[in-house]
């Protein structure tokens, strides 16, 4: 498996609930030096607005199970009226996500293996002081959506982990509770064993994944998702 922005917070945590779950070989995708105790884990040089270093990455893993798309970029912007920084919001939670999905999506494809991309509950309502962070969250959720249905005739399966206020660098500053990323890490895993499309893997989150989960919203995916097949099938043309 490889998990991007790997050196903290809940990419930190992930690695190490798969290596307790006897993961073989992680891949820890940072930006910074780092260094794990554990010879099963192989850092890669991953910035995931950089694409050489994404084609590197690719490049450096022969084969590939799960791919977990965590770098994250939360930045404070007041009014949603500053548009550098929606696109540096949208550089990684967005086109990072996609860039990378499509870089390793050959060899997830060869073992029929699942992406899993760690969203938000922002991702649904947008926070009053993360605006920015909040329309590139649900961007991701939708992309999320997008290729759950396009790659479903590859066997890959995709995910989405919905995570609500996590004790990390990110929400240093609300007091607020917060669930540890150790516990989120052991709730993600458990709902990937359990073939859940969305994930909630903390008790802020959970409160709405019920509602979620019976939603017309998620009918109207999976509804969607079927047409998708459905034009996919070969068309008979009638014999004259």
């Amino acid at each position: 498996m490889l998990v991007t922005g790997a050196n903290r917070g809940i990419g930190k945590a992930l690695v190490t609930e798969a290596l307790s779950r006897g993961a073989e070989r992680v891949y820890a995708g940072t930006r910074q030096a780092y260094q794990h105790a554990d010879a099963r884990v192989t850092r890669l040089a991953l910035d995931v607005t950089d694409a050489a270093q994404i084609r590197a990455a690719a490049d450096a893993v022969p084969s590939l199970d799960l791919l977990i798309n965590n770098a994250g970029l939360a930045l404070r912007d007041d009014d949603l009226s500053d548009r550098a920084l929606l696109e540096r919001h949208f550089a990684v939670n967005f086109f990072g996500v996609f860039d990378v999905t499509r870089a390793f999506l050959p060899a997830l494809v060869g073992s029929r293996g699942s992406v899993l991309n760690i969203l938000s509950t922002a991702s649904w309502v947008n926070l009053p002081l993360l605006p920015g962070y909040s329309v590139s969250k649900a961007a991701a959720f939708s992309l999320t959506q997008g290729l759950r249905g396009q790659l479903a005739q590859t066997g890959v399966r995709v995910h989405a982990a919905i995570v609500g206020i996590v004790d990390t660098d990110m929400t240093a500053d609300r007091n607020v509770p917060k669930s540890s990323p150790a516990s989120v890490a052991t709730r993600i895993f458990d709902g990937l064993e359990r073939g859940e499309d969305e994930i909630f893997p903390d008790d802020a989150a959970a409160r709405i994944g019920d509602a979620w989960r019976g939603s017309a919203f998620k009918a109207l995916e999976t509804q969607f998702a079927s047409q998708v097949a459905d034009l996919r099938q070969p068309r008979v043309r009638p014999e004259r």
